[in-house]
């Protein structure tokens, strides 16, 4: 999930106010998550051929986009922000801003939840959130060098 967090939360750094529209803005973030997700997964499969002398087939294809649909699932969680902010009628710099803010958020939660479920000591828990805020600030970051 962490991927396709980061991927869409770069790629909306990257645009931020590029494209006229929400339309234009969702679409080439979809795109972009398409092309990410195939790659990851066809990266595997790939490896696996490479290792194993196998060919590709369509059903190892279909199995690595299963295994790697974690990657959607997480680009998801800006995306509906994007898309939530679209819907109530806020202005598109907004919307772009909330879905950021909804991806570093979204970081930091899934680095906490993973030391709340390991039964991390308060320093580890500090440490777990320090890595979501190091990846949230590194695409706030982006934004700021891109604009």
């Amino acid at each position: 999930m962490i991927y396709g967090v980061i991927a869409i939360g770069a790629l909306l750094a990257a645009e931020s106010g590029l494209h006229e529209s929400y339309l234009d803005t969702a679409g080439s973030a979809v795109i972009a998550l398409s092309l990410y997700w195939l790659a990851h997964a066809y990266a595997r499969v790939l490896g696996h051929r490479l290792q194993t002398h196998e060919r590709l087939s369509a059903k190892g294809l279909v199995r690595a986009l299963l295994e790697n649909w974690t990657i959607a699932r997480g680009a998801c969680i800006p995306l509906l922000a994007l898309l939530l902010a679209w819907a109530v009628g806020a202005a598109q710099a907004t919307g772009i801003e909330i879905a950021l803010w909804t991806a570093v958020a979204s970081l930091i939660a899934f680095e906490l939840l993973a030391g709340i479920r390991a039964r991390a000591t308060p320093g580890e828990l500090v440490l777990e959130a320090s890595v979501g805020i190091t990846m949230g600030l590194a695409i706030l970051l982006l934004k700021v060098v891109l604009h």
